[in-house]
């Protein structure tokens, strides 16, 4: 690699202090950083890094995930691969490794540690601690990756134990998942040598666990939208903040990343250093990941911006290597082989009939930019003696059908998707990923459902005998196809569901996690209705 150097207004975060330099590269590596006495337009600095990111849900394969990144500053990413692995197990956490080869972007993968998320549910396979041993030995894996099983921690379940352990053993960080967990509990969590958490959804919750010894990871992400309450943080206790994104769909990734939470914070009045921190430095230290920081012998990965105040990253460089440069990404694309996981037939309207049993019944609540929702009690619709949607008070069907084998579906009722006509649906459902569709009658909600299976994964808008969709060939996650061209489709499948009704801003996204039991209150399986505040399943009708 050709030596060369650049010269701008240089951030250095350890010292706190900008001053005008050059930086020399060789080998991929800073051999030296000068000062200048030259006035400079231009500002170097550490690249970011998404703390936090299933990279699956941006619906594409690492390597686009990366072809887009780079072009925000992102040098490289905190990946939990646990989407893939509940489809697949270890040969698809073995996939995304593969495919990152030679790749100028650094993605620090972790070992997935709930795969299947609960025993509440059907995924495609298991992770066991042995499999999560081989990982670390033949990978070198980062980070036992989130521990969605809290209560396992707090019931001292074996087997969660002996993960924690394994990563303790190869001196590895674990990161939590724990969901408003506060006070004695959190504290037995954090105790079993949990370290991070990107669920906080107050302050006042963020603010037990940092104070208990825990980092907290703001996400930022698709759906789950965490800034705006959590932002405090970076005032009372910035050395303990990262960024992620956790889940980020392939518009918003063209869109921007790590850089938008960057700017927001400096908009807020934020202390450049703790931000550029938070963003850089932090996940870098706490993971003890091979990412440049802009000193002298680190590898060169650092960006280029116009200045602190618009913050336009001009340049990107990983190793060395100029991987983006004025909004272009220099990453070319690579076609990928696909797999998949997915064997189950096609289904007929009446499976989703749901024999009314009362009048009342239970409703699953979505909230706009959370993944929690709550849980409602309200009348049931009800014509020849099936409960049906009720298009007029926004309480629609919602099911998810088990995609490994054929088994009948499980049905359910939602509020706030806002569907007046038609259906959606998805293969990406958090995380066992069997197919969920929310529809306003039972053969629309057939139809979004079949057509998936006959793509074999994907997502979809149906209508009246219209299709929109967009297959996902990479197991039922992740199109192999290029990434921008994978978000202009995606941009026409978001915008067809709102066509039909939908009032949220991501809807395939919050439909991706409706079936996420790990996070409260009420959601549904492929086995059925799921109370998670008392974990454990319960009926429609009440």
């Amino acid at each position: 690699m050709n030596t060369f150097t650049i010269s701008g207004n240089i951030i250095d975060l350890f010292k706190k202090r900008i001053f005008p330099g050059i930086v020399r590269v060789e080998n991929g590596k800073i051999a030296e950083i000068s000062e200048s006495e030259t006035v400079e337009s231009v500002y170097i600095l550490p690249g970011f890094v998404d703390a936090h990111v299933h990279i699956e849900s941006s619906m594409l394969l690492p390597r686009e995930f990366a072809r887009l990144a780079v072009v925000h500053g992102t040098v490289g990413t905190v990946s939990d691969p646990h989407e893939i692995a509940n489809v697949l197990g270890v040969p698809g956490v073995e996939y995304m490794i593969e495919n990152v080869k030679d790749l100028p972007f650094k993605i620090a993968f972790g070992a997935p540690s709930c795969v299947p998320a609960t025993t509440f549910e059907t995924a495609g396979a298991e992770i066991t601690p042995d499999d999560i041993e081989t990982l670390f030995k033949k990978h070198d894996l980062k980070y036992l990756s989130e521990m969605m099983n809290f209560p396992g921690v707090l019931f001292n379940d074996s087997e969660v134990l002996k993960k924690i352990e394994i990563a303790k053993a190869f001196k590895k960080p674990v990161d939590g998942h724990a969901p408003g967990l506060r006070g004695d509990d959190a504290a037995k969590y954090i105790a079993a040598g949990i370290s991070t958490d990107h669920e906080c959804f107050t302050l006042e919750e963020a603010l037990d666990k940092v104070q208990r010894g825990m980092k907290i990871i703001i996400r930022e992400g698709s759906a789950a939208k965490n800034f705006d309450a959590l932002h405090p943080l970076l005032k009372t206790h910035p050395q303990m903040v990262m960024f992620g994104s956790d889940d980020k769909h392939p518009n918003d990734l063209v869109d921007g990343h790590i850089n938008d939470v960057v700017k927001r914070a400096l908009k807020l009045g934020y202390d450049l250093f703790d931000v550029l921190k938070s963003a850089s430095a932090n996940p870098v230290e706490h993971y003890g990941l091979d990412v440049g920081l802009l000193k002298e012998g680190d590898a060169a990965d650092f960006i280029v911006v116009d200045d602190p105040e618009n913050f336009k990253v001009l340049k990107t460089y990983v190793n060395g290597e100029l991987v983006a440069e004025n909004g272009v990404s220099n990453i070319p694309f690579k076609k990928a082989k696909a797999v998949n996981n997915f064997n189950v037939l096609n289904k007929q309207p009446e499976d989703f009939f749901v024999k009314a049993d009362g009048e009342n019944m239970r409703v699953i609540e979505a909230l706009e930019g959370q993944l929690i929702t709550n849980e409602l009690v309200l009348k049931a619709k009800i014509e020849d003696g099936n409960a049906i949607s009720d298009i007029e008070n926004d309480v629609l069907k919602i099911a998810v059908v088990n995609r490994y084998r054929d088994e009948k579906p499980a049905v359910a009722f939602i509020k706030n998707f806002g569907l007046k006509k038609g259906a959606i649906a998805s293969s990406v459902a958090h995380d066992s990923h069997n197919i969920i569709a929310v529809g306003s009658s039972d053969s629309e909600l057939c139809a979004a459902v079949n057509s998936l299976i006959e793509t074999t994964g994907g997502v979809c808008a149906v209508e009246n005998g219209r299709n929109d969709v967009l297959k996902l060939d990479v197991a039922g996650l992740m199109s192999s196809g290029d990434g921008y061209e994978v978000a202009r489709e995606y941009e026409k499948i978001d915008a067809r569901a709102k066509e039909l009704g939908s009032t949220l801003h991501s809807p395939f996204m919050t439909l991706s996690f409706m079936a996420l039991l790990v996070i409260p209150q009420l959601k549904l399986s492929d086995k059925g209705l799921f109370d998670g505040g008392k974990f454990e399943f319960t009926t429609v009708f009440v």
